[in-house]
């Protein structure tokens, strides 16, 4: 039977979700705790990759075991560390992690205070046109080219954003992304496009000339990964 697992995770003490050898990986480290719980070999299928110290607080994962999983969900998070399993949900043959996704949404913090631990913000002393940032995000909005934000070679970078929040709150500035086709360094890419126009690096034009000229292969700065939180997943 098929199994979807949502799970949580501080990406800070990963090296990514990615299976790798001889670091410690969301997905080795999940499939290594399932197997001995159930005693059997467990592979685990992800709804996306997220890099080395990039946080999780909605991933998704399915697998596959004849064995009863009653008490899993339970039995896991007695034993692991800095990764939390929130459901566990038998689901229909058809379903998988990634090609049955809908959309996601992602969120970046940037600690304006500077007093935040940067394992889990971006700091950023630089005084932001917040308002300006607003306007021109609403640029990226609708299905774009996406080449010159995002990160290494693909067939194809086309990418649709759905909505786009930045707000302020407590010295804390959240940026907030739903969208379908989200690849390599991309939310990171944006912010850190957003940021050089808050601190008048970057204007409304260089945005648009990006996106309207791909092959340019202009860039700008790419924001940490610890400042990035996969929020949630739609299926």
């Amino acid at each position: 039977m098929k199994y979807m697992m949502v799970i949580s995770y501080d990406g800070s003490k990963f090296h990514g979700f990615q299976r790798q050898k001889n670091v410690r990986n969301v997905q080795g480290y999940l499939e290594d705790e399932l197997s001995k719980i159930l005693n059997e070999e467990i592979i685990v299928k992800g709804a996306g990759r997220t890099d080395r110290g990039v946080h999780a607080l909605y991933q998704v994962v399915h697998f596959e075991t004849s064995k009863d999983v009653s008490n899993l969900k339970k039995s896991l998070n007695s034993v692991l560390e800095d990764l939390k399993i929130k459901k566990i949900k038998k689901v229909n043959e058809d379903f998988h992690a990634r090609h049955s996704v809908k959309n996601k949404t992602y969120l970046y913090k940037v600690d304006l205070s500077n007093n935040k631990d940067e394992n889990y913000y971006l700091k950023v002393r630089n005084n932001l046109d917040i308002k300006e940032m607003k306007k021109v995000s609403s640029l990226f909005l609708g299905t774009h080219d996406f080449k010159n934000f995002v990160a290494g070679e693909r067939l194809d970078y086309i990418g649709t954003i759905l909505d786009i929040k930045i707000y302020k709150f407590n010295n804390i500035l959240y940026f907030k992304f739903k969208g379908i086709g989200f690849y390599r360094y991309m939310v990171r890419n944006l912010v850190g496009a957003l940021l050089e126009v808050g601190k008048g690096k970057a204007s409304k034009k260089t945005i648009e000339n990006m996106l309207k000229h791909p092959e340019i292969d202009k860039r700008l700065p790419t924001s940490s990964p610890n400042g990035l939180y996969l929020l949630k997943i739609n299926y």
